[in-house]
């Protein structure tokens, strides 16, 4: 997954169009290094459609447009293998992100109950 790829799975992930990402990137004024200038909406869409290499000075913009890290927009990982992952991965991101607060109790509930849903999903994925 390109980066391009990831900045588009979180615009449709908070439900934005790209327009209006490129609108609120375009509110924060960023400016390109080598112009000075902010970029048109009509460059941003370039970027979201992999047309345009994307201005790594653009990243902390683009982060806070998004509301997530910077580090985030480089992050390709399991989230985004199945569809089932991908309409959830808001929410898988925020119990990851939780897990270590949990008792270890807590921990092995949960562990306990996914192992049962893998092994219903695999037995239904046998029999066909």
């Amino acid at each position: 997954m390109e980066v391009w790829e990831k900045i588009n799975y979180l615009i449709a992930e908070q439900k934005m169009s790209k327009l209006e990402f490129a609108r609120k990137l375009v509110e924060l004024e960023p400016r390109l290094r080598l112009t000075g200038e902010t970029p048109s909406p009509q460059t941003i869409l370039g970027y979201l459609y992999g047309k345009r290499e994307i201005k790594v000075e653009l990243i902390p913009y683009i982060a806070e447009v998004l509301g997530v890290s910077e580090q985030e927009l480089f992050t390709f990982d399991l989230e985004y293998s199945t569809g089932y992952n991908h309409r959830h991965s808001k929410e898988v991101r925020e119990i990851i992100h939780l897990l270590p607060y949990a008792p270890q109790s807590v921990v092995a509930h949960i562990k306990e109950q996914l192992s049962k849903y893998k092994k219903l999903h695999d037995e239904t994925v046998r029999q066909f």
